[in-house]
């Protein structure tokens, strides 16, 4: 089974070959399908040009002919014969210069036609037509005539030779022409027919012989002998490393719970030792298939370069690997200057951005005082001008990135900044009430505050939203955009210095007097701990109901954050200090008529003697009773 995988790769990666060579088969079809109508309109033009050629050519044959046969006392008119050869000469001259600077514009849009060795190799390209032969005509006859020379086995390097006709050069062997260059010929190659026929005929030879040299016996057999050393080595070779991995892979199964024991965070196991061991698997035999085909495919174009038939593939492979990391490499060094450029961009914001950190810490540490400025401002506005910094310093980058000019560059950007702008509205919103809410100063960290109908202590401020813990330890998060759209009450800001005041009512009756109720209710205040005894307690009497009189006692504490065990404290201490001074807490309403009923004060608070008081009845004798 897994010789049958290594053959189907071997015959995945030939076939991929072979179909490369298939697309650049199609493309040269249609590139000569583009340069035959090309050069159909390149022989259209130049043909009236040869019409006019040929008809001068009969003409100057004619006036050389007349002139031979003047006499020699007739100089006028062996003067006006000379005169139209003169012009003649000039005139094809001329249309020489015309058809080199038309030949010369086609040169770089038109694509010749190939002649080939016999090893694919080109020998040389065709253009022109010759009579009806259009150049691929030209090309295909020339492939016939030179696949026929390996026929010969006396054919030697003397074998072809050139023979001069009235306009044209023929390459023959024997009684066979081989080729014939014309005019046009030579022109597309800026040479004169002499130096390109003897080019072409010293082309053709080595082709031949080389093809005979290539094909004898010998060579053959070597070179056969090499191929199968070859396909050999790449057997020994892929069977070894199959083997290095089946022992890879033995390896990794035996740490099990050894070297191999897990993944984990924390504590959440994120692979136990099989998973891992599982994927490790996986991972080494993906690994062994890599190196295989890489081996192969490295290994095809020795194969391939044995052989004069198949040379040519083995560039082709090479090719499919060297110009990808050519065309890497050499954007790398174009790239550079930009590389360059931008790290010493980035080194600079760097370092900028140290210098305003270690300000930011100094001004937080209280070692860099600016008037105005206060020490929980450094931190938000050190992040404010960090994005500000690294904004500025992408719009720096933007120009020497890799691709920035290019469309869809441009157009991630602008999706980009479009999802943004969309879909961060609501966000952006609570980002700009958090900045307002920071230098604002309406509290920091730890403060006791009431945010709408939120009370407790501020455990958090993010650029979103504000964390409040109540004072049951439930945590309310609210947006900033709210805390900005609702009203603050901040118990803590002024604790320290000017104290908070905290405030109770009670509710006495009016045959208590009020001078002892004041008392009363500051000495309570007094008894409770964390009330500062300066500055002193008071007492305002708030209002004279029906029942009642309305006393309110006003103290100042500087632990704002335990405001509920103060008050509670506070309350107890007035329960005890009225009730050990005898003084009635009028709420709820309790009637004036005492007569029978027992006082509302505690017991333990009571004489000893007391007793509840009999009902005062009053009778009133009248003269008739």
């Amino acid at each position: 089974m897994e010789r049958l995988k290594i053959g189907l790769a071997i015959l995945a990666i030939a076939f991929s070959a072979s179909f490369g060579f298939s697309q650049e088969d199609t493309t040269s079809v249609k590139a000569d399908s583009l340069n035959i109508v090309l050069l159909e309109n390149y022989n259209k033009r130049l043909a009236e040009i040869e019409r006019q050629r040929v008809a001068d050519s009969i003409k100057k044959s004619e006036l050389e002919a007349e002139l031979s046969a003047l006499k020699t006392t007739d100089n006028l008119k062996k003067e006006e014969l000379q005169a139209q050869l003169i012009a003649l000469n000039e005139k094809e001259i001329r249309r020489l210069e015309d058809k080199k600077i038309k030949i010369d514009s086609l040169k770089k849009v038109t694509k010749g036609f190939p002649v080939f060795g016999f090893f694919n190799d080109t020998l040389f390209v065709l253009y022109s037509k010759l009579g009806s032969f259009s150049p691929k005509d030209r090309a295909e006859a020339i492939n016939r005539r030179i696949d026929k020379l390996t026929d010969n086995l006396n054919f030697d390097e003397t074998s072809l030779e050139i023979q001069k006709s009235e306009n044209e050069l023929d390459i023959v062997f024997g009684d066979q022409t081989i080729m014939t260059l014309i005019e046009n010929d030579a022109l597309w190659n800026d040479t004169t027919k002499e130096a390109l026929a003897k080019e072409y005929k010293d082309k053709i030879s080595a082709a031949v012989l080389k093809y005979k040299d290539e094909t004898n016996f010998f060579n053959l057999a070597k070179k056969i002998g090499l191929a199968i050393l070859v396909l050999l080595i790449i057997a020994a070779l892929v069977k070894y490393i199959s083997k290095f991995f089946a022992w890879t892979a033995i390896k990794i199964e035996l740490q099990e719970d050894k070297r191999i024991k897990g993944v984990q965070i924390k504590n959440y196991t994120l692979f136990d030792a099989k998973r891992q061991i599982n994927a490790l698997l996986i991972l080494n035999r993906i690994l062994k298939w890599i190196v295989i085909i890489t081996a192969i495919y490295i290994a095809l174009p020795i194969l391939f370069g044995i052989f004069p038939w198949t040379e040519h593939f083995a560039g082709t492979l090479i090719g499919y690997i060297l110009n990808p990391v050519k065309g890497i490499l050499t954007s790398f060094w174009n790239y550079l200057p930009n590389l360059i450029t931008i790290i010493v961009i980035v080194l600079v914001f760097r370092y900028i951005q140290r210098g305003i950190r270690f300000l930011k810490d100094e001004i937080a540490r209280g070692n860099l005082q600016i008037n105005g400025f206060y020490p929980d401002w450094a931190e938000p506005t050190y992040q404010i001008v960090r994005i500000l910094l690294i904004a500025f310093m992408f719009v720096v980058l933007f120009p020497y990135l890799p691709g920035s000019d290019s469309p869809v560059f441009q157009g991630v950007s602008v999706f980009l900044g479009f999802l943004f702008t969309f879909g961060s509205a609501g966000s952006l919103s609570n980002i700009i009430a958090g900045l307002i809410l920071t230098y604002m100063r309406l509290f920091t960290i730890g403060d006791r505050v009431k945010i709408g109908d939120v009370s407790g202590d501020v455990i958090e401020k993010s650029v979103l939203v504000t964390r409040i813990r109540t004072p049951f330890n439930e945590i309310i998060s609210i947006p900033n955009s709210t805390v900005m759209n609702s009203h603050t009450i901040n118990y803590s800001s002024d604790a320290q210095e000017k104290g908070l005041i905290i405030h109770s009512t009670v509710t006495i009756g009016y045959d208590v007097p009020w001078q002892d109720v004041h008392t009363a209710l500051i000495d309570a205040a007094l008894r409770t701990e964390l009330v500062l005894k300066e500055p002193s307690p008071f007492v305002f009497q708030t209002s004279l109901d029906d029942f009642y009189v309305a006393y309110e006692i006003h103290a100042h504490v500087r632990e704002a954050n335990r405001q509920g065990l103060i008050y509670s404290v506070l309350h107890q201490n007035i329960q005890d200090v009225f009730n050990e001074r005898g003084i009635e807490i009028m709420s709820p309403h309790y009637r004036a008529a005492r007569d029978g009923n027992e006082t509302t004060i505690p017991s333990s608070y009571r004489p000893k003697d007391y007793k509840a008081p009999s009902f005062n009845v009053k009778t009133k004798k009248t003269d008739g009773a």
